[in-house]
């Protein structure tokens, strides 16, 4: 018997054969259908939260603005030092209020120290924004997670369908074998 290849091989769920159940056609059905809405789904998923991902990354480098800070008091730490520190700082808003918060800066640094703090409309502290291109690979790794998870759903309830297709299939062949096993046992004299 040759083994089948090309097409074939692909589509032999649809191939004409008389010991194809209903069960069988449909469990080829479903099958396809699950991946059809598998590849829908994680691809609009993941191009939706692509673009939100971006959009919003965009408005925040559009709002947020860097503003000049004092530092309230000396920072911990000794200037040889490589990493930064955490110390108190003091800015006034574009609204004038002033506003304290903590901020990284070189250890050691002396009170009155003008640093750069990155605030939001509101004049809260945030970090520095995202790159254009950070944006892009942060958006597309986001989105990337969302489609496959978007994607698993229909898969899981396609394999729970195929799951019953299967058990329905063994319970029908067990009938049919008590009905037709009696028939095969060996007769004796």
């Amino acid at each position: 018997m040759a083994a089948l290849r090309g097409p074939a091989a692909l589509l032999w769920r649809w191939r004409p054969n008389p010991l194809r159940r209903r069960s069988d056609t449909i469990e080829a059905w479903t099958i396809l259908a699950v991946w059809l809405l598998a590849l829908l789904t994680g691809t609009l998923a993941g191009l939706s939260t692509a673009r939100s991902v971006e959009q919003s990354l965009a408005r925040e480098r559009v709002e947020w603005r860097p503003v000049n800070a004092l530092l309230t008091e000396r920072a911990p730490g000794t200037a040889s030092g490589s990493e930064q520190v955490w110390a108190e700082v003091r800015w006034s808003a574009a609204d004038g209020s002033v506003h304290e918060g903590q901020t990284r800066v070189e250890p050691g640094s002396t009170a009155g120290t003008p640093v750069t703090v990155w605030t939001d409309p509101q004049g809260r502290p945030v970090t520095r924004p995202v790159t254009q291109a950070q944006a892009t690979l942060r958006a597309g790794l986001i989105g990337t997670l969302m489609g496959v998870a978007a994607a698993a759903v229909p898969l899981a309830g396609g394999r729970l369908v195929r799951g019953l297709l299967e058990r329905r299939r063994l319970d029908q062949w067990d009938t049919e074998w008590e009905r037709v096993g009696p028939q095969w046992r060996w007769k004796t004299g």
